[in-house]
């Protein structure tokens, strides 16, 4: 099973006929550093979009810069730790003078694997700021830009992944921030009157740095090998025994930015490889009745 993250290729970019998909809207797409943010990052500059990318990594959020750029798009990155008010407050302003901000991509997360018992508040307190906060702030900043448009319009996507609606072992505090990611959409789109919407994107596992970096500690925690994690843990319930790719996750975010999602306002795009809506324990061999 290759679970190497795979490169970014035109031909793979979903490419969508939308009048508001020009160069005088601006889409902000948070984590653009890598895995997921990135690829959606260079997915809204292939589609004609202004995009401003916000990461703490300033490295690979020039990267994501310089790859939107060579498929034609136009991209600006602002490094930005997004624990920190001031810096949101200062990307959203920057943004604002570039065009229209129309459309928001919460996406920056982390992952950290431990139980209950031992997860270390620190890392609590910084992944319920990353996570949920930094999406909430930048609604909060961004939605009256949407609302100041033309036709008061916008739309906000958050990543929330198959945790918002499973708990799986040893994953919390993530699990926590993905049901709180699908509880901020819904409310976005109770507030947005139908002009501003807001929806949620669940993936299963995608082929990510995010993904790879969290198989040696699921391993240890659950006592198996790393390709007994990606094979019974990651793939096991998925009808689909291959992961996403970054692309096929960044894509969704433009579809549901479009004008072909209209009705697409608090809902979720679930593209799980049906292990939500199929899941099947594994059959225990009935004893011999004779």
């Amino acid at each position: 099973m290759d679970i190497r993250e795979p490169e970014i290729k035109r031909e793979n970019i979903l490419i969508l006929q939308d009048d508001q998909f020009n160069p005088d809207n601006v889409c902000i797409v948070s984590g653009s550093g890598t895995g997921i943010g990135r690829a959606t990052a260079i997915a809204a500059a292939a589609n004609n979009l202004m995009v401003v990318g916000l990461d703490f990594n300033a490295k690979e959020g020039a990267k994501t810069q310089k790859l939107a750029r060579e498929i034609g798009g136009q991209m600006i990155f602002i490094r930005t730790d997004l624990t920190v008010d001031e810096e949101i407050e200062h990307a959203v302003a920057e943004a604002a003078k570039l065009g229209n901000i129309r459309f928001l991509a919460n996406i920056a997360g982390i992952q950290h694997i431990d139980p209950i018992k031992n997860f270390p508040m620190d890392k609590y307190d910084y992944m319920q700021r990353l996570m949920l906060r930094a999406p909430f702030y930048l609604s909060q900043l961004t939605i009256p830009y949407m609302e100041q448009s033309s036709d008061g319009s916008g739309a906000i996507g958050n990543m929330t992944s198959v945790h918002a609606f499973i708990c799986t072992l040893n994953k919390p505090v993530y699990n926590i921030m993905k049901f709180g990611l699908r509880a901020l959409t819904q409310s976005i789109a109770a507030e947005g009157e139908g002009r501003i919407r807001s929806f949620s994107v669940s993936t299963g596992f995608v082929k990510t740095a995010l993904t790879l970096n969290q198989i040696p500690a699921q391993a240890e925690q659950r006592g198996i090998s790393p390709e007994d994690v990606v094979r019974d843990v990651m793939m096991g319930q998925s009808r689909i025994k291959e992961m996403m790719a970054p692309i096929e996750v960044g894509n969704l975010f433009l579809l549901g930015f479009s004008r072909f999602a209209a009705y697409l306002n608090g809902g979720d795009l679930l593209f799980d490889g049906g292990m939500l809506k199929t899941y099947a324990q594994k059959q225990m061999k009935k004893p011999d009745s004779s």
